[in-house]
């Protein structure tokens, strides 16, 4: 496998550990280009501290020459831990940036600079004229050949190919293009294998997927989601309240202290130092230090996981999905269903319904077509037959009449056979003015309860009798939505199967309710349906008859291997192609949230500490009783304020391992987890800065650092 086709299987992300020099080095440079004023302005509560390290930084320059409010040494110490505070903050974003950018990079080395294969008319055989890439644009048409690669995205209109698109996604087997179907698409920067495809471009140069792809995966473009829009309110309002406070304290300290000079009693006023001290240490710097890391990184763990998210918003929808849409084939059951049994009408044997139903399958090129060519020449010995003697046209199975077979021209008229399911066939038979065996409509139920798909077959309108195809449940499948259940989100099962045959299925699986014989239509109902009651919704879907269902809902994820009707409907594209992907997809959304969610309790529980840290130290001088508040006994008014000082800039560093990685998922519902990042985080981020901040303490009197 060549160095681009390890791109998703082993990603430089990936590959590298949290801390490797790789990604280390370049995020500390970074982290001082972010000292930049404008880019300290996209995080209020940050920039606050921004300001407080410049006046600090004023300060101690002031007492340097002997004009200071304070020591020159306290000063400066609080200035260059504030100055760490701002950094550290800037580190934990650039280092989950750095981990994109490596993915990034990774990715435009693919973009290359290819000369393609023009033609002038959209068919195999015709004239073509070299072209460079740059200037194809959408309804152009190519000729790409074994050896080639794949110039820009596009449909295949002529042709089958074997196609190496482990540059995409990692996956070293290679797959069939072809036209027609849900297997046409096409991505620029694979590699033709064997074969020729005449493809109808797509896309212009910068918006095929490629690109898509590196603006997104590239974490400084990333926009806030409104989640994150809104805690970023919420902090500010903090910050502000905060603000106010702690300005109207100087004046205060001042009147204080001038009244007990006038009544005899010497004290000090608060400096401007101490102030911004307690400013910062009560604002909620850990979480505004690390809100862009988390949501930086949400998309990083989704890019590890061979999935590109075209909107942050959707890999934050998937966090609050609360109905998953899931496609019974091949996500649920293994989706190869196999012909066991042919079960004859009256009046047919059943080496007669065999041998129509191999001539209505010897095209089906699925899974379950070819399992009833192999059935009946394993049962009755029956081979393949020539077709073009028989004069055969085929009829390919649709969404719309949910039915495949074959029409054979003879001397006495077109012979009409049909397969598809029980509903539509009967539709079809009384259409023709036949009639419908009661027997067979037994037999269908019987089928279906025991959870196997029955088909029928029909011969120029008269009913041959029923394939028996039997579909296997995932293993762990009824676990893993047991699990979502908990979590309070609800499994619909989506399929085309006839209700006997769903309710079978979905009762084996454990899904919530299921929908059967679907259509488009049906599908774009329900999801309307569910999000008119203020649901969110998320859907798989890899066709164009799923490009509707997929532009309406909210977090839909498109299979790589799907049209590109499909990849432009959805806000995520799976490159594995796998559908039960969306379970995983829901689930480092919920991580993402979690996380947010138990690093703002942190940074709001871990306050309460500082207050009884700073708040005594900071007065004392103004107000000596309030040295009872001092429950840590810490060694100096300068040592308790430092101390807080200091470890409100470390607790960044100790979070950012946890703000990159997320919080441990669980699968519980909405107040189990309340409760639990209560004791958790809330009770731990009040308990662990008592300990910190006396280590600090302890550690400063030893070595007489304040």
């Amino acid at each position: 496998m060549s160095q681009a086709s390890t791109l998703f299987t082993n990603p430089p992300a990936r590959k590298l550990r949290m801390f490797d020099s790789q990604l280390v080095l370049p995020a500390i440079a970074d982290a001082f280009r972010k000292l930049h004023p404008r880019t300290q302005l996209r995080s209020p509560v940050m920039f606050v501290v921004y300001v407080g390290s410049i006046i600090t930084t004023l300060l101690a320059a002031q007492a340097l020459v002997g004009k200071g409010e304070a020591p020159f040494g306290f000063i400066a110490a609080t200035a260059v831990w504030l100055w760490f505070t701002v950094l550290f903050a800037n580190f934990a974003e650039a280092l989950a940036e750095g981990r994109s950018k490596a993915q990034a990079a990774s990715l435009r080395s693919l973009k290359q600079s290819i000369t393609a294969k023009k033609l002038a008319t959209p068919k195999h055989g015709t004239t073509w004229l070299p072209a460079p890439a740059l200037d194809l644009r959408k309804g152009h048409y190519i000729l790409v050949e074994a050896g080639d690669v794949i110039p820009i995205d596009g449909d295949v209109i002529e042709g089958v190919a074997s196609v190496d698109e482990s540059a995409i996604t990692g996956e070293s087997a290679p797959v069939i293009r072809e036209s027609g179907g849900d297997f046409s698409s096409v991505t620029g920067g694979t590699r033709v294998l064997s074969d020729w495809l005449v493809v109808r471009v797509s896309a212009n140069p910068g918006e095929t997927f490629l690109d898509r792809m590196i603006s997104m995966v590239e974490g400084a473009k990333r926009q806030k989601t409104p989640n994150e829009i809104a805690l970023t309110i919420l902090l500010v309002a903090l910050t502000i309240v905060f603000l106010v406070v702690t300005v109207t304290l100087l004046p205060f300290s001042l009147f204080s202290v001038a009244a007990a000079g006038a009544a005899g009693v010497v004290s000090k006023p608060v400096t401007i130092t101490v102030l911004i001290a307690l400013l910062v240490c009560l604002i909620p710097t850990t979480i505004g230090g690390l809100l862009s890391a988390i949501g930086v990184a949400g998309m990083s763990r989704m890019m590890q996981a061979n999935v590109i998210a075209t909107s942050g918003r959707a890999v934050e929808a998937a966090g609050d999905v609360d109905v998953l849409l899931l496609d019974k084939t091949g996500t649920i059951t293994l989706g190869n269903r196999q012909a066991s049994a042919f079960v004859p009408a009256p009046g047919v044997s059943e080496q007669q319904l065999a041998d129509v139903a191999q001539l209505a399958s010897l095209a089906d090129e699925t899974p379950e077509g070819r399992s009833i060519v192999v059935l009946a020449k394993q049962k009755f010995n029956i081979r393949e037959r020539d077709m073009t003697a028989l004069n055969a046209s085929f009829v390919p199975f649709t969404a719309q009449t949910r039915m495949s077979g074959v029409d054979i021209a003879g001397p006495s008229g077109v012979r009409l056979i049909r397969k598809g399911a029980a509903d539509t066939v009967r539709k079809y038979v009384e259409s023709l003015g036949q009639p419908y065996p009661a027997e067979i409509a037994h037999s269908v139920d019987d089928i279906a309860r025991r959870g196997s798909t029955p088909l029928v077959v029909v011969d120029g309108g008269r009913v041959m009798g029923v394939v028996e195809l039997k579909d296997i449940v995932k293993g762990g499948i009824k676990e893993r939505f047991a699990e979502l259940r908990r979590m309070g989100i609800k499994t619909v099962m989506i399929t085309g199967d006839n209700k006997l045959t769903a309710a079978a299925i979905a009762a084996e699986a454990g899904v919530d309710d299921f929908l059967a014989e679907a259509t488009p239509e049906d599908k774009l109902k329900l999801i309307r349906s569910y999000q008119s009651e203020g649901r969110l919704v998320a859907m798989t879907g890899d066709g164009t008859n799923d490009a509707p269902a997929l532009a309406q809902a909210d977090v839909a994820v498109a299979m790589n291997s799907g049209t590109q009707a499909a990849k432009e409907a959805g806000n995520m594209v799976d490159l594995d192609s796998n559908p039960t992907k969306l379970l995983e997809i829901v689930e480092i959304g919920k991580q993402m949230l979690m996380t947010r969610g138990s690093l703002t309790t942190f940074s709001i529980s871990n306050d309460i500490a500082k207050y009884f840290a700073i708040i005594p130290a900071a007065f004392v001088g103004t107000f000596p009783q309030l040295k009872a508040l001092d429950i840590m006994h810490l060694a100096s008014p300068a040592s308790a304020i430092m101390s807080a000082v200091i470890f409100n800039a470390l607790i960044i560093v100790v979070l950012i391992p946890l703000a990159l990685k997320g919080v441990q998922y669980r699968a519980i519902g909405a107040v189990a987890l309340l409760r639990r990042n209560l004791l958790l985080y809330g009770v731990g981020g009040i308990i662990l800065p008592f300990i910190g901040i006396k280590a600090i303490d302890l550690l400063l009197a030893a070595f007489n650092l304040v």
